[in-house]
């Protein structure tokens, strides 16, 4: 008799508890994020030991109406979802679903980019849909009137575009990469993004297709190639030396308070050179006085007109803009006059430039002639020239 009665009492202490403690309601529930984006994959693990009814299978909770799984948001709802254990006797149990998100033009072609939809009863294969700004839900009925929750947010996303390095050399590949959760669109496969990118010297630029570098990464990335001598045309970009490369990607999932319809351009910039000044791209040659027929002035005195002349060249092989500015102080360091030309030089080119000034009083003045690259840019192109002239 006693042999009877040990049989049962090792035999039942050799599996886990089959029944739930009501009074000891343990199944904590995780997601692996706190923050989802809408059309995301969402991994859900519930720890729950005392659902292990089998030690040698794999068990599953949440499929039957006693003691079910429900998964939702605010617009849609999964009921009596199944999670499988993860290995016979563990105890742990894990799913997945995919958010659907709601119909909407993500990429401002027209066509809307996802398709709202839910279905499924676990573990995976689930999709659920989800609106801009919500909440996703999970409970669990762990034992008769003891249901265990867990919360998570959707939300939009601003993106994010950047250059990989802040400068480029003339013959280097330019990697561009863009980082927005909101356009993995599929999570299970790769998606693509528009970025416009354009140059000093090719304002109207190129489109390219940046391609995500895994299925949820959420990261995309595209390279370019860049031309001194070529038209822009796919991913090549015609940039020549001292310019400036402009990605601008149209970020059309903006979170509130920004509206559903609303979409903003986000910018980044970088620069085709060392991104230090260079001064050797032009060259100036000494400054000199000269009358209205060219002849250079000696003796200039006060209250005649005459002309500031300065030859520059090109040093470079290819055509460049410039601005040239003269600027005139007196002896206490006061501007009385500052001019400029705006031009553009051909390789190898020598111009001359023609600026009038009539001082009005006599003294000591300091000329001073600048080449830069623009007036909004005043990234130097030459060194400077400087020339003292006595007016009498």
């Amino acid at each position: 008799m006693l042999v009877l009665f040990l049989i049962p009492l090792l035999f039942s202490s050799a599996f886990a508890e089959q029944i739930p403690d009501y009074y000891k309601p343990y199944a904590p529930i995780y997601f692996d994020r706190d923050v989802y984006s809408w059309t995301d994959k969402v991994r859900i693990t519930i720890a729950a030991p005392a659902w292990n009814a089998n030690q040698y299978g794999i068990d599953s909770i949440g499929d039957d109406s006693d003691h079910p799984i429900k998964i939702s948001t605010s617009s849609a709802s999964l009921n009596q979802y199944k999670l499988t254990e993860t290995s016979p006797n563990s105890g742990v149990f894990t799913g997945e679903i995919i958010l659907s998100g709601f119909a909407h033009d993500a990429d401002g072609d027209g066509d809307d980019d996802t398709t709202p939809r839910t279905s499924g009863s676990g573990p995976t294969g689930g999709f659920l849909e989800a609106d801009r700004d919500d909440g996703l839900t999970i409970s669990f009925e762990f034992a008769d009137g003891v249901v265990l929750t867990e919360s998570a947010q959707i939300q939009w996303n601003v993106g994010e575009v950047e250059f990989s390095n802040p400068n480029y050399l003339e013959d280097d590949q330019v990697l561009i990469r863009v980082i927005d959760p909101d356009m993995n669109l599929n999570p299970e496969t790769l998606d693509d993004v528009q970025i416009d990118v354009s140059s000093d010297s090719d304002s109207a630029g190129i489109k390219v297709i940046a391609t995500e570098t895994d299925d949820e990464s959420g990261i995309f990335e595209a390279v370019i190639i860049l031309t001194q001598s070529d038209d822009s045309s796919g991913n090549r970009l015609r940039a020549l030396d001292g310019d400036t490369i402009t990605a601008i990607y149209k970020d059309m999932t903006l979170p509130a308070p920004n509206s559903i319809r609303d979409d903003l351009d986000i910018i980044a910039k970088s620069q085709v050179g060392s991104g230090s000044p260079d001064t050797s791209k032009i060259a100036i040659d000494e400054i000199y006085l000269a009358d209205s027929q060219g002849r250079q002035i000696q003796n200039p005195k006060q209250n005649q007109q005459f002309q500031i002349i300065t030859h520059i060249q090109s040093l470079e092989s290819h055509k460049q803009d410039f601005t040239n500015i003269i600027q005139i102080t007196d002896q206490n360091g006061a501007v009385v006059s500052l001019s400029w030309i705006v031009g553009n030089l051909n390789s190898g080119q020598n111009f001359e430039i023609s600026q009038s000034w009539t001082p009005k009083h006599k003294g000591q003045y300091t000329v001073e002639a600048f080449v830069w690259k623009s007036l909004d840019d005043a990234s130097p192109l030459a060194q400077a020239r400087v020339q003292t002239v006595t007016i009498q």
